[in-house]
Formats: C-alpha cells, sequence, structure tokens
C-alpha cells in the first residue's frame, strides 16, 4: 500500500477540511485507488494527514489529475495557511 502525509497548518475550520475531504472520498475516491486517511489535529493549529492508495502509480496518477489539482486549489489550499509539506512513501506493517 502506497500513501503520502500532509503537514500543514490550518487556518481554516479543520471540520470543514474534514467535511471536503469526505465529500471529495464519495465522488472520487473509489475511482482513484483512495483507501482512508487518518488525521491529527495539534494543539498549535497544525494538521498531520495520513493518506492511504492502493498503489504507488494510482498515488502519483491522482497527483498528476488537472481536476484534482483544481479541486485542491479551490477547496483546500484556502483553508491552509502556506504551502503544506508532502511526504510519500510506502507504508509498513509494524
Amino acid at each position: 500500500m502506497y500513501g503520502t502525509v500532509m503537514i500543514a497548518k490550518v487556518k481554516g475550520s479543520v471540520d470543514e477540511m474534514r467535511a471536503r475531504a469526505e465529500r471529495w472520498a464519495e465522488e472520487r475516491g473509489e475511482t482513484v485507488g483512495y483507501v482512508d486517511q487518518n488525521v491529527l489535529v495539534s494543539g498549535d493549529g497544525r494538521i498531520v494527514v495520513a493518506i492511504r492508495f492502493d498503489s504507488k502509480a494510482q498515488d502519483e496518477a491522482l497527483a498528476d489529475d488537472p481536476a484534482q489539482d483544481k479541486w485542491w486549489r479551490a477547496e483546500m489550499a484556502p483553508l491552509l495557511d502556506g504551502d503544506p509539506e508532502w511526504i510519500d512513501g510506502e507504508w509498513q506493517e509494524v
């Protein structure tokens, strides 16, 4: 399983981010290999989102999708304070 982790500072509502992410998962998730996500919210306004996909190819295809970029810029980026840090990699069992 492959995925990405986003680390960012929130300037909008975490609840609004969650609602938008859930709507995206319902509308597009199954078609792009989305498995699930977990969210950690710190007391100082930072957020860490771990997103899993079935494969690296599906994750990379979504990252290169112009429709996804348009959605991100319109829906999620306005809720963040600056650009997030992204870390991609293979999920391991512990």
